[in-house]
């Protein structure tokens, strides 16, 4: 915070209200309908809005990011927290706060060590898969609320409520924007406006209850809404942390990672650099916040941040401002809120969430590489057909394995000589010259244990396919590392050839690599020469036979 207030600018204050506002009247529907996705009352929603940002905004890079529930991670709460204890419940609720408090310890420690690489390894199909499934295991739990009652016994006044409310917002989605620009609206003034009607609807659907008392005709509304700031929470229960401790990895795992796909999508829009640690420390904080605050697990919403953008905002004080306007809508009476028709909460969720699936990731996916669409689909399927958390982990399992598999199995290339030049490529792909006695092998990965013996069986298959060879040139020039199970490979393979009459040369060997291999007993044992080049080894071994 004190990096970017030293830093701030009158310019920027109009900006940052604006943003503050709009956000706030956003977040009011929000907040309450994903509580009722993690199973919690409405209000723990504006609970988990007021803390978490403040802190944010102390420790955050992001200048934009909005802090709070989000629908995927209620979901997982609703999801570890199902089992243990009745939803809405005293011990749910103390559950949701002691697995936001754990999630915060997780990121907090992580921030602390270090450790933000390990989002790495989460690719951005499966990252796109887990999305997918939550997405639709989401809007499919809201149906009962949508319709008034578990299908097939609909209330016809709920479904009617929910039905039209997703009609309306569907259409505001698709052309409400368009219609504003066309009534003279400024393009980002419009786009705002859209994405604020939901809000509108909420309002209008809470008037119509009052005036028509849509609770006595059958319909469920939210409910009594205590007024009031949120107390400090201390309250956890012993006999759960290590029941919690394994999710709660998980959950800070995809805070993490959606926070960061959120930040840094609109931090390249300003040229801004965003860190990965600070950002660990803050979401760390904001869930230690929402665990005292009588919340539940937050993270940085992407719909919310871009409106945040959209809406002008600067710096964080957008959302400081934000938090304090849900402060005073809690300190003013909340009997209003009360009369709140689920079934149009349910329909404004089901909205939210349809505008988080992204098709086209996985038709460019299964254009380019089947295996990440088979990844990605594998993941919405187990998020579907196991649970949100059995999701997360044949997620995991699936970006270390793409990974794994992809570097054992080496692009080899047989490189000839480009005529008149000193160029070298693949002779699949080019017509270049060989020499029947020397052959180039340029191997396109680092060299580890798990590659080592698919290394060295294509080698065998070249080797047999050029009987003739005397002299045999691995070209390492996109090899970055050889670990201890590929020197011995690499010992044993020059051993092997020794005894074969052929000669093992290296060429192009990266400084780094030459360094360690220097303090082995390769380059003594070595049948053979390294080079700097492979126009030099050509040039040296082509005729020597």
């Amino acid at each position: 915070m004190l990096e970017w207030l030293r830093q701030y600018r009158r310019a920027h204050l109009p900006g940052d209200i604006s943003a503050g506002v709009v956000v706030a009247m956003m977040m009011i529907p929000q907040g309450m309908a994903y509580a009722m996705v993690a199973g919690l009352p409405p209000v723990a929603g504006l609970y988990a809005s007021i803390i978490p940002p403040l802190l944010y905004a102390l420790f955050g890079s992001s200048m934009t990011q909005s802090i709070g529930p989000m629908a995927i991670t209620s979901l997982m709460t609703a999801a570890v927290l199902a089992p243990l204890a009745p939803a809405g419940s005293g011990l749910h609720m103390v559950l949701a706060a002691q697995l936001a408090l754990l999630s915060g310890l997780v990121l907090l420690v992580c921030g602390l060590l270090r450790i933000g690489f390990l989002a790495n390894f989460f690719s951005r199909p499966v990252m796109n898969g887990f999305t997918l499934g939550s997405s639709i295991l989401i809007a499919l739990g809201q149906g009962d609320a949508l319709l008034g009652a578990a299908f097939p016994h609909v209330h016809v006044l709920s479904a009617c409520l929910g039905g039209g409310t997703l009609v309306l917002l569907l259409l505001a989605r698709r052309f409400l924007s368009r219609v504003l620009r066309t009534v003279g609206l400024p393009a980002t003034a419009a786009d705002v406006g859209a994405r604020l009607a939901p809000m509108i609807l909420v309002i209008s659907a809470t008037i119509a209850s009052s005036a028509f008392d849509f609770a006595a005709l059958g319909v469920q509304v939210t409910g009594p809404v205590p007024s009031g700031l949120p107390g400090l929470n201390l309250a956890t229960s012993p006999a759960h942390w290590r029941v919690l401790a394994q999710p709660a990895l998980l959950i800070g795992f995809m805070v993490f990672l959606i926070s960061m796909s959120g930040a840094q999508t609109l931090a390249l829009k300003r040229s801004e650099q965003l860190r990965s640690n600070y950002e660990l420390i803050a979401l760390g904080a904001a869930n230690i916040g929402a665990a005292l605050s009588g919340g539940f697990p937050v993270t940085g919403s992407l719909s919310r941040s871009a409106v945040n953008f959209a809406a002008g905002a600067n710096t964080p004080l957008a959302s400081v401002i934000t938090a304090v306007l849900l402060a005073l809508a809690l300190v003013a009476p909340t009997g209003w809120l009360a009369l709140l028709p689920l079934p149009v909460l349910a329909a404004t969720i089901i909205v939210a969430v349809l505008g988080m699936l992204d098709l086209e990731t996985l038709r460019t996916a299964w254009r380019y590489d089947r295996a990440d669409a088979l990844a990605l689909l594998a993941t919405a399927g187990g998020v579907l057909g196991l649970g949100v958390e059995a999701g997360v982990i044949v997620g995991l399992m699936l970006s270390m394995g793409a990974i794994i598999w992809r570097a054992s199995r080496p692009h080899i290339a047989v490189l000839g000589r480009i005529a008149g030049t000193e160029h070298f490529r693949n002779i699949n792909r080019y017509p270049g010259g060989t020499a029947p006695t020397l052959l180039l092998l340029r191997i396109d990965a680092g060299l580890f244990f798990a590659n080592v013996e698919p290394v060295r069986q294509r080698i065998e298959e070249e080797l047999a396919r050029h009987p003739a060879t005397r002299d045999l040139v691995l070209v390492l020039s996109a090899v970055n590392a050889i670990d201890t199970s590929a020197l011995f490979g690499l010992i044993e393979l020059n051993t092997m050839l020794k005894g074969r009459g052929i000669g093992l040369h290296l060429a192009e060997v990266k400084g780094p690599v030459m360094d360690r291999l220097k303090d082995s007993a390769l380059l003594d044992a070595l049948h053979g020469r390294v080079f700097l080049s492979t126009a030099m080894a050509w040039d040296a071994l082509s005729a020597a036979h």
